[in-house]
């Protein structure tokens, strides 16, 4: 008989999810499904002025000047904070079971993924797990770009498209790769470069 046999084996039908706070009862999860579907994820729904809107009466914090694109998926709007500008690109996903809070200027482009929950692989329960993830004024998501719980984006911090993090960005970087590493300064128009920036992880 090998080791691996008498290791310990992964039991889904253990799994519980009971405990985890999702911040609404079985209702309004539900309304919300579907409105999500319909309004949202929904590409034939070209309007962009009601979701501010409804997002609201389901209770996120939206400013003004926000644009929300066709086909983009919110798990939890309860769970969401969005500052004024923001603009979030076709097929986003938005896996919010943690608290997700977009600051002003900030772009999520097309297909990028924040995904704020997880499941613990050590247990063989696989109980769930999540963290926070806060974007910083003017940070930018690219394109199919993958961000992970517990992440800040500081201000300004650019994840290029199809990049990976599971850590911090510091402000004012662009970061590019699996896992995204810090590659140069982010220059904006009209500014004179200071003392060079350390490339390195937040």
């Amino acid at each position: 008989m090998s080791h691996n046999a008498l290791r310990p084996k992964a039991d889904l039908s253990r799994f519980n999810n009971a405990h985890y706070p999702l911040g609404a009862g079985i209702i309004k999860r539900t309304l919300w499904y579907f409105v999500n579907v319909l309004f949202f994820i929904n590409p034939l729904f070209p309007f962009r002025s009601p979701k501010p809107v409804i997002l609201r009466l389901f209770g996120a914090k939206v400013g003004k000047g926000v644009v929300i694109h066709p086909g983009v998926n919110i798990k939890f709007p309860w769970k969401l904070s969005i500052g004024d500008h923001v603009w979030i690109g076709q097929r986003a996903w938005l896996d919010n079971i943690d608290q997700l809070t977009i600051h002003s200027n900030v772009v999520i482009s097309q297909g990028a993924m924040l995904i704020l929950g997880s499941h613990d692989y050590k247990k063989v329960d696989y109980p769930t797990m999540a963290g926070p993830v806060v974007l910083e004024e003017g940070s930018w998501v690219g394109a199919r770009a993958l961000v992970l719980g517990g992440v800040t984006l500081k201000s300004h911090a650019l994840l290029a498209a199809g990049s990976v993090t599971s850590k911090s960005l510091n402000a004012y970087m662009i970061y590019r790769g699996n896992p995204a590493v810090a590659v140069r300064e982010r220059m904006m128009e009209g500014e004179t470069r200071g003392p060079q920036v350390p490339l390195q992880d937040a």
